[in-house]
């Protein structure tokens, strides 16, 4: 009767020690995942050097108005954007055509400039070879 009773505190202690070993192993890796996420984030500088800056371009909308805009486009590396500075006449001819098939309407607000820099960013990487485009940005923006 005694042995029983102690094999079975052994047992309760034993299987309370691989519980609580398992879950410090469990948030111990969970832990280290978010870690090692946050620290692939590219910093700042990263990003300024993996972008490529298209100047000022004017053209004419579909409803006839006038609009000048500058953009900044974020790559994935630097030799994306290298590529990408390469390909600046390409850009800009999307840029223009994709413009030119827009109303001002279309551009109103939020989500008409979401809608253009996403539709940017896929007609762009269509284009790349080298890595691909991350972000679309609008730096300036007027249309009269």
């Amino acid at each position: 009767m005694k042995n029983n009773k102690l094999l079975t505190v052994m047992l309760i202690i034993l299987v309370t020690i691989t519980l609580i070993g398992v879950v410090v192993f469990v948030l111990l890796t969970q832990f280290n995942k978010q870690t090692t996420t946050a620290s692939e984030e590219p910093t700042i500088d990263e990003i300024v050097e993996s972008s490529v800056d298209v100047t000022e371009i004017t053209t004419n909308l579909a409803d006839n108005r006038i609009i000048m805009l500058s953009l900044k486009i974020q790559t994935d590396s630097k030799e994306a954007a290298a590529e990408l500075t390469k390909r600046d006449f390409q850009a800009k001819n999307l840029i223009i055509t994709q413009l030119s098939e827009m109303t001002e309407a279309d551009l109103k607000g939020k989500d008409g400039k979401a809608t253009f820099e996403s539709t940017l960013k896929s007609q762009l990487n269509e284009l790349m070879q080298e890595g691909e485009v991350k972000e679309v940005y609008i730096t300036s923006y007027i249309i009269q």
